[in-house]
């Protein structure tokens, strides 16, 4: 399987995103849902700081999804919420 450099912007700012060939609609699906949360969780004004609001809308998601799962009969195993932690953890080093 062959990665690509795919481009998103989040926030007005530009990332590079390795990425498999076949996983490339779904980053930019990704990135456009974490773009769209940013932009409501800013327009609040009541966090400040790209660094938080990223924050803010990883856990908002995060527990969309752990309630998504909840709903089907799906559990999220610790190695699922593991990976999804080490995901957090990588984007929020690009905002710093």
């Amino acid at each position: 399987m062959s990665n690509e450099t795919v481009t998103v912007r989040i926030l007005d700012k530009e990332y590079q995103v390795a990425c498999p060939t076949d996983e490339r609609q779904a980053l930019l699906d990704s990135a456009q849902l974490l773009n769209e949360r940013m932009k409501t969780i800013r327009g609040t004004g009541s966090i400040v700081g790209l660094e938080r609001i990223a924050v803010m809308a990883a856990l908002n998601l995060s527990h969309e999804l752990l309630q998504a799962r909840q709903a089907t009969g799906m559990s999220a195993s610790h190695s699922d919420l593991q990976r999804l932690n080490d995901k957090i953890d990588k984007s929020l080093l690009n905002f710093l």
